[in-house]
């Protein structure tokens, strides 16, 4: 709930220019409003003598106050508590499908294309605030990493989880990735459902064509966006493992089949995308962020307060604590 103060008829505030002319008023006029009448006893000359006719002022003071409170209420003071209640119509499910191949740790992106792809794809899915996300990871075979979830908590954890192994066989199968993808949201009630596949390489494995698998896409209204992952040129990739079993790197031409993702992404309705680099490829996620956005409705409650009674009731108090004064402790000097 927001609150937020305004004023219905602001054009009275105006107004306020007279107090400075006022005050000058009285400023000028200051010796000749000061003269006291004095009453023929006693008491009159008392209080003469006393400090009571410095204290007039207080008067005009009073008056000033109670003017100004006045032009306040004219200018409709009001609280309006704002309640907003957002509608989520219609969702959007994505499965982000994730080559995991030994290619996918060249170093081209930092601190290399995995994890690269890993941490703009965490912001890609906390920006999804109202859809749900499932992980495909895919090498030579593929797997359901995450079933598909709204919990972005799981999603992000899963992603975090992923990096590159020898359990799956090695190589790139596309289309298994691709038919696992489709798959796993083929049965969602969404508006719209997506799937991100993500590769540095060729199809090269598996027994499912790719073609194929997006035929299937197409059948159940799946779109898929195709991102090809790797610069221009050569690339420094794993090319085999030392005695200590870790990788040995050395400069590769980067091979992507970019003909084979663009009519994957044409047939389907989706868009083909190439990351060169880490920037490259956090512009591509905001980009279909942009693209794919979940029906969403804001429904917003007013309730107006009325705050003017409060400056007419001060107003009021002003200028009967004036005329009290001026016909009491005052009335010998006015």
């Amino acid at each position: 709930m927001i609150l937020k103060i305004q004023f219905l008829n602001p054009e009275f505030f105006w107004m306020l220019f007279l107090i400075p002319i006022i005050c000058l008023w009285y400023i000028i006029k200051k010796n000749k409003l000061n003269n006291s009448i004095s009453l023929p006893n006693t008491i009159a000359f008392l209080s003469y003598s006393s400090i009571v006719p410095k204290l007039k002022p207080i008067l005009y003071v009073l008056r000033i106050l109670s003017l100004i409170f006045i032009i306040i209420a004219l200018a409709r003071p009001q609280i309006i508590d704002v309640s907003t209640k957002v509608k989520n119509n219609q969702g959007i499910d994505i499965v982000m499908a994730i080559d995991v191949s030994a290619s996918m740790l060249a170093k081209d992106l930092k601190p290399n294309r995995l994890e690269a792809l890993k941490n703009v794809a965490s912001n890609f899915i906390l920006d999804r605030l109202n859809d749900r996300i499932g992980l495909v990871e895919y090498a030579g075979e593929s797997y359901t990493k995450t079933p598909i979830t709204s919990d972005k908590n799981i999603i992000i954890k899963s992603l975090n989880e992923i990096k590159y192994n020898t359990i799956i066989e090695g190589g790139t199968a596309i289309g298994m990735g691709l038919a696992t993808s489709v798959n796993r949201i083929k049965d969602s009630k969404a508006k719209s459902k997506i799937i991100i596949l993500l590769t540095d390489g060729v199809n090269n494995s598996g027994f499912i064509d790719p073609n194929t698998a997006a035929e299937l896409a197409i059948e159940y209204g799946i779109k898929i966006y195709t991102i090809g992952i790797g610069t221009n040129g050569m690339a420094l990739s794993p090319v085999g493992v030392d005695s200590k079993g870790k990788f040995s790197y050395a400069n590769i031409q980067v091979e992507i089949d970019e003909n084979l993702l663009m009519e994957i992404a044409d047939m389907t309705g989706g868009k083909y995308f190439r990351a060169t680099n880490n920037e490259k490829l956090e512009e591509i996620y905001n980009e279909i962020n942009k693209l794919e956005k979940s029906d969403i409705e804001e429904i917003k409650y007013y309730n107006h307060q009325e705050k003017y009674r409060l400056y007419i009731l001060l107003a009021v108090f002003f200028l009967t604590t004036e005329l009290i004064l001026k016909y009491t402790l005052f009335r010998s000097f006015i």
